[in-house]
């Protein structure tokens, strides 16, 4: 059998894969010594392997030359074929090349007329492939630019799933089935010497299932992409690995159960409801919504015994909040050149009340929810995150056209509906 040698390009994107996983896996973006020790060493390897694939480059380039030389010594030429005379080509194309190539260069520009000379870097102006797949011609500036590699991605900010728990399913099954405590009637009570001690009764748990629904997108790349511009190819799926993350957010919080949608923890059946409070003495003025998301911190705790952990937030409705002043005109959460009152360093978005916040437009506005996410609820996957790529859809194969496809499963569980609470931020008014 006989084993094929990964190309250079090849280790070189296989690395750098590599590097990314051990980043991802970092918790809070925090490197362990195990970690930083490995991600330096691949990423001195990329660097190497880098190094070598532009030398490689400016070999093949030097060989393209002395082939484009061609000749021998004794007619002034290095080696190779002489040159042949006009009348000597050995096929059609050859006699049309030697007449008519210098005249196809001269028209080159002629806008959607482009014939393939062979040489490097050349492009007739205005003809492009379409545009539905990514390619080079319309992603790479033209020749003899130098390249930067580091793409400008867009901010990656928490989402909710981060604030739920996490849960597996086994191969073979579509949904997961779990169970909420009853009601429990009777107590403990104190009791005398030989008397008579009061009965407890569990009713039984309440099974629930939830089914795994699928997200999915795809997207193309042509070969050339792929193989010679694998650094930019990876931004797109980087991309769309967030894209995903953030359709699947608007889902957990908002789905409402129908078809292909997630049942989202904004429309479950038992979840608690807070509404801001009318400030004793004034019934013209409302409690503060800081103090509403208290009470809810409170609700959750008094309802279920479990502590909260997280805020989900709208962006408008977490900026009021920030942006709140006192009487002397002082910002709570401190200003824009120090922390609270002049004491430490300004906050980059402070979390509400020391939780962990989640701030995002898939909240609605006016409303935040708390909760006890991480004991309470369970996001379930089944086989993670697949990418799968292929040449072989729609006729793509004879235009080296490489479809990419990008899918999860998943499915929400949350087993004390009590733990979670949504806050209404608005004047009850």
């Amino acid at each position: 059998m006989t084993v094929k040698t990964k190309s250079l390009r090849e280790q070189h994107v296989d690395t750098l894969a590599k590097a990314r996983e051990i980043a991802e896996a970092a918790k809070d973006g925090e490197f362990t010594t195990d970690q930083k020790a490995e991600l330096d060493a691949l990423l001195e390897k990329a660097d190497e392997l880098a190094a070598d694939i532009k030398t490689k480059a400016e070999d093949e380039r030097r060989l393209a030359r002395i082939a484009e030389l061609g000749g021998d010594a004794k007619d002034g030429f290095t080696g190779g074929e002489p040159p042949r005379e006009p009348g000597a080509a050995k096929t059609l194309g050859d006699h049309f090349i030697q007449f008519a190539g210098a005249d196809l260069k001269k028209i080159r520009t002629t806008k959607g007329f482009q014939i393939d000379t062979g040489e490097e870097g050349w492009l007739p102006d205005g003809a492009k492939a379409a545009t539905d797949p990514n390619t080079i011609g319309a992603s790479i500036p033209e020749a003899f630019t130098q390249i930067d590699r580091t793409v400008l991605e867009t901010y990656r900010r928490p989402v909710v799933s981060d604030l739920l728990g996490v849960g597996a399913i086994g191969d073979g099954f579509t949904g997961v089935t779990y169970f909420r405590e009853g009601a429990v009637e009777g107590d403990f009570a104190m009791v005398g010497e030989a008397g008579q001690k009061p009965q407890l009764h569990f009713t039984n748990p309440t099974a629930t299932t939830d089914k795994l629904k699928k997200v999915a997108g795809w997207w193309d790349d042509s070969e050339e992409m792929l193989e010679d511009a694998a650094w930019l190819s990876a931004t797109f799926n980087n991309r769309a690995r967030y894209m995903i993350e953030l359709f699947e957010e608007a889902q957990l919080l908002r789905g409402d159960g129908t078809g292909n949608n997630i049942l989202g923890l904004l429309n479950r059946s038992g979840i608690q409801e807070i509404e801001r409070e009318g400030v004793v003495g004034t019934p013209a003025e409302w409690e503060p919504e800081q103090d509403a998301i208290f009470r809810a911190i409170t609700a959750v705790e008094t309802a279920t015994g479990l502590s909260a952990d997280g805020i989900v937030i709208n962006p408008l409705d977490y900026q009021r909040i920030r942006l709140s002043k006192d009487a002397n005109g002082q910002y709570f959460g401190g200003g824009f050149f120090q922390g609270q009152y002049g004491s430490g360093v300004v906050a980059d978005r402070p979390p509400l009340w020391g939780l962990r916040t989640v701030i995002t437009p898939a909240a609605t506005l006016g409303t935040a929810l708390v909760g006890a996410f991480k004991a309470a609820t369970s996001v379930f996957r089944r086989g993670g995150l697949r990418v799968v790529s292929t040449n072989s859809d729609l006729g793509k194969f004879t235009k080296d056209i490489i479809t990419t496809r990008m899918e999860k499963r998943v499915g929400l569980a949350v087993r004390n509906p009590t733990a979670v609470v949504e806050v209404s931020l608005a004047d009850p008014a």
